[in-house]
């Protein structure tokens, strides 16, 4: 039997920014390095340790909206004419997550110049975003093959030179504080940052339960899902497919909650997939694929490295692998393979068939029982999971397509009409 689990909010935020800026190595931690220097903004304008806490929550996923990898790729390198777009879905996503809730008009605000404010500083979001805004800037603005002590003239003549037009000038003058720190400019840089933050950044000392992460399971779910129309309902089909064919093995509530947890986040690691991949409309190509098959290595990885979410991390991340050892990526076998993870595999491949692919419709009951079958006859997946899916294939159909209806429909409204998808 499972214990309830609860994590540290900074972990798990911390964990979770680092997974969405693996999308291309010239974009690797821009949102733990923007929330750093967030940190050291807030901190030299003396702001309450609570609101220190906040601007670097946000700043560690105020780019949660840019859901392609070539999105984001284009962000960093000035190259995105839109800035307003992912800052609206990054607003909606926040304001979904009632522990994140407080900060969506800071992520909404976050490229908005200071000459496009009618109001003073001291305004809700104002400070926080101007912050924010100039935390991200500068951020993109250092070159990474180049040492960054030999970048501060030229970074500060630039950060300086929107003084009073983007920024406002007291935010610069924040700038100029730190600027002046080798050490600001040594840790920003660091391939140790990351450990550095975890262990000595501002997290909010804050533990939350299993209804809290999945909260925000709920929120990467859709980052994962939405940056394609052909996966925008998957990982919500697996949730409910896992979770109802746990209710039915006989798992306990609690179990049955981490089911839903892991299929949630089962595909996190495919924010590293470009989507030419993703919606390619023909078979992929031997490197192709091999660039698909670590996603679950990434899905593992940023998991395990949340403390309390080692048992989520297998059940979400090994959904590729076959109880005959020739699953993917780590190739285990029957032996390692638990019941929550062989659950996890059972409905990833289900709901999948059920889906409309770039390459094909989705299938109907003959083929996917079919195919089913076929997997657990060659030792691939567990035949009784695959026996209790099919004998009640129709309850199961039926609760799937209602979850995925729904998000569907906030897909449609928040992307579709607004021209993002």
């Amino acid at each position: 039997m499972l214990k309830e689990q609860s994590v540290n909010l900074g972990n798990l935020i911390l964990s979770l920014s680092d997974a969405v800026d693996l999308a291309s190595p010239a974009i690797a931690t821009h949102q733990v390095r923007t929330a750093f220097i967030a940190w050291q903004l807030a901190v030299s304008a003396g702001l309450p340790d609570d609101t220190v806490e906040w601007i670097f929550l946000t700043a560690l996923l105020h780019d949660i909206g840019a859901l392609s990898q070539e999105s984001k790729i284009r962000l960093h390198n000035f190259t995105e004419t839109d800035l307003s777009t992912h800052c609206i879905i990054g607003e909606s996503l926040f304001r979904k997550c009632p522990l994140l809730a407080p900060a969506a008009g800071i992520v909404r605000h976050h490229h908005r110049p200071w000459q496009e404010w009618d109001c003073s500083l001291g305004d809700p979001d104002v400070l926080e975003s101007q912050i924010i805004y100039l935390a991200d800037l500068l951020e993109r603005y250092v070159e990474r093959d180049r040492f960054v002590l030999h970048q501060v003239e030229g970074l500060t003549k630039k950060i300086v030179a929107t003084s009073g037009t983007e920024l406002h000038p007291d935010v610069v003058d924040l700038y100029l504080v730190i600027a002046k720190r080798e050490d600001f400019w040594l840790d920003l840089t660091s391939a140790r940052l990351y450990s550095l933050l975890l262990n000595h950044g501002p997290n909010r000392q804050l533990d939350v339960g299993i209804n809290g992460i999945l909260s925000i399971g709920r929120i990467f779910r859709e980052i994962i899902d939405f940056r394609s129309r052909f996966t925008a309902t998957h990982s919500t089909g697996v949730a409910e497919c896992a979770v109802m064919l746990g209710r039915i093995f006989g798992l306990t509530d609690l179990e049955v909650l981490n089911l839903k947890l892991a299929g949630q986040f089962h595909d996190l690691g495919k924010l590293v997939v470009p989507n030419a991949i993703l919606e390619k409309p023909g078979r992929l190509t031997s490197g192709e694929f091999a660039i698909v098959k670590q996603h679950t290595y990434w899905s593992y990885s940023v998991l395990n490295s949340i403390d309390g979410l080692g048992r989520i991390a297998e059940w979400a991340a090994f959904h590729h692998e076959k109880l005959d050892g020739n699953g993917y990526p780590f190739r285990i076998n029957a032996d390692r393979i638990s019941t929550g993870s062989r659950i996890m595999a059972v409905a990833d491949i289900f709901t999948a068939l059920t889906e409309d692919r770039p390459y094909r419709l989705g299938m109907d009951r003959k083929n996917i029982e079919r195919i089913l079958t076929d997997n657990a006859e060659n030792s691939a997946i567990d035949k009784r999971i695959v026996g209790l899916l099919l004998e009640n294939f129709a309850d199961i159909s039926e609760q799937v397509r209602e979850k995925q209806a729904v998000t569907e429909d906030y897909y449609q409204r928040e992307l579709v009409d607004i021209g993002a998808a």
